[in-house]
């Protein structure tokens, strides 16, 4: 159907119409850097639902209304679990710590092992409820793990 035979209304976002964001069934464990992380998205959050509230309530802010209102509803509930971990360094794959492992292929991967907000596979850190982090948290320098279907050895822990 095209798109001019639909109602504006149809079109804009309400809060029943968008769902929460998922909530992890895991623990929220954060490092130091993911703590302030959550508290620079629950601020965000908190400012874009107060720029959409004093817009009132022309139709075309309901979307950032609903927006704004579910982040402040995700960043609230990620604030109020968080557990803060601080961790000493003890040689074994830990949370918040970095490993290096040596794939069987020669190539070599540092991974940092964060919390689930704060994890970013591009940036070279993975959530600790991964099967990466799974496999490898409690090794030490020369254990062996197997990581998506091979084995790999952990050559540095950080």
């Amino acid at each position: 159907m095209s798109v001019a035979f639909t109602r504006e209304e149809d079109l804009e976002a309400t809060a029943a119409d968008l769902p929460d964001r998922p909530i992890s069934p895991h623990p929220n464990l954060v490092t130091l850097e993911g703590l302030a992380k959550i508290e620079a998205a629950l601020t965000d959050a908190r400012a874009a639902y107060n720029a959409a509230q004093a817009k009132g309530s022309i139709e075309a802010d309901r979307t950032a209304m609903a927006r704004a209102t579910r982040d402040l509803r995700y960043w609230s509930a990620r604030r109020a679990t968080a557990q803060l971990v601080e961790t000493s360094f003890d040689g074994r794959v830990r949370f918040g710590g970095s490993v290096t492992i040596e794939r069987a292929d020669g190539r070599s991967q540092t991974w940092r092992i964060t919390g689930e907000d704060e994890a970013d596979p591009n940036a070279g850190s993975v959530s600790h409820v991964s099967p990466l982090a799974v496999a490898l948290i409690g090794k030490r320098v020369g254990d062996e793990a197997t990581v998506a279907g091979q084995t790999v050895e952990v050559v540095a822990v950080d």
